[in-house]
């Protein structure tokens, strides 16, 4: 950092205050280079961990360095904006929604906005200069560059935790050809001895500390598989959960320390907490009314019914089961499958003859499937 023109450290310094003023918590500078976690990342699509999310493998190539991105890109600038709400407090009472999906907006979108905001001061500053804003869709391992901007270390449960804010934030990134003085990076890590993420996982999806298998993390099965149905052995582990999962988060030490966010932005919306049965009964328009332009849009009207089935499921209470059995004529298979596991979860006595009437008249396959395993066990 000393050898850096006195220019280019005061631009970073600017840099830096701008983001904080926009309400970015951390912010970090560092070379753009190879990732140092590329050959993990090689590993982690070896395994088939990424389960049906192709777009990260057929972009495989791309993550091996910023150049992927933005051509010429000689700097990345990292930021992170807190959106914890307080460790559960605001889970939701129909079903829990993790913490960063609460708000009744797109996190992304308020990202960027903010981000172009920190980039147009670098195009002030620096005339002619290109860059681009990343938040978590472009082919860019940003946890890895954040680590080297001195934003915090991974966590066993592989989020970056920051000693201050803990791990519950938003990461966001500028790429520009501009080159800035790099900060220290972190080297260090914090998490110890400690195993309580690991353990707490519902459905067991850490194979090694480091290694999330997200094919049984919760939060890929209900935002990432969509059109498919949740494997039958990961169901009950989904538990409560409607959109995403906080528990490794929640149980984090680190985390004992994070503030509920008071950005506007993110402020858990009432509106998110409906009774389960209500996504079971809404239409497509009205879906994309109410959450189109919100996380909850990502798993589509079809993944939400088919998680609250879930929910109600493992509920298991005797009015739960009249409210599920309005899924039974759903459109999509997926969710009549879910209503049919759920049903059977909470009383397969009850359930027995309506399944065995269902039998006659059902024509999907996987349905169908589904009604057999359960009369069968």
């Amino acid at each position: 950092m000393n050898s850096s023109p006195p220019a280019s450290r005061e631009l970073a310094d600017q840099l830096k205050e701008t983001a904080r003023g926009l309400g970015f918590t951390l912010v970090g500078i560092t070379a753009a280079a190879r990732p140092e976690t590329f050959e993990a990342l090689r590993e982690w699509l070896r395994q088939g961990y990424h389960g049906t999310m192709e777009y990260i493998s057929r972009r495989e190539s791309a993550y091996e360095h910023p150049e992927g991105v933005l051509s010429g890109v000689k700097s990345v600038i990292l930021v992170g904006l807190p959106y914890g709400s307080g460790r559960g407090e605001n889970r939701g009472s129909a079903g829990h929604i993790a913490a960063y999906a609460q708000g009744g907006c797109d996190y992304h979108d308020v990202l960027r906005k903010r981000l172009r905001k920190l980039s147009d001061h670098l195009h002030q500053a620096s005339p002619g200069c290109r860059t681009r804003c990343v938040v978590d869709t472009a082919p860019l391992l940003e946890r890895d560059f954040a680590r080297k901007a001195g934003l915090g270390w991974f966590g066993k449960n592989t989020m970056l935790i920051n000693k201050h804010i803990g791990s519950e934030f938003f990461l966001g990134a500028v790429l520009t050809d501009v080159e800035l003085p790099s900060d220290t990076p972190h080297d260090s890590s914090h998490c110890g001895t400690c195993t309580r993420c690991l353990e707490a996982c519902p459905t067991d999806a850490f194979p090694a500390p480091h290694v999330l298998d997200a094919s049984r993390c919760i939060s890929y099965l209900t935002i990432e598989l969509r059109n498919a149905s949740i494997p039958r052995t990961l169901r009950s582990g989904v538990g409560d959960w409607l959109f995403g999962c906080d528990v490794c988060q929640e149980v984090c030490p680190w985390n004992r320390k994070s503030e509920p966010s008071t950005d506007p932005a993110f402020q858990p919306d009432p509106g998110n907490d409906i009774p389960l049965r209500e996504w079971l009964t809404m239409s497509e328009p009205e879906f994309q009314s109410r959450f189109g332009n919100t996380p909850l849009s990502r798993p589509g009207r079809a993944g939400m019914a088919r998680n609250a089935s879930l929910v109600l499921g493992n509920r298991g209470s005797a009015a739960d089961f009249d409210d599920l059995l309005v899924g039974l004529d759903d459109p999509a298979p997926v969710v009549r499958e879910a209503v049919i596991w759920s049903l059977w979860q909470m009383d397969p006595d009850r359930a027995r003859p309506v399944l065995e009437t269902l039998r006659s008249s059902e024509s999907d396959a996987t349905v169908l499937r589904e009604i057999d395993l359960c009369l069968n066990e």
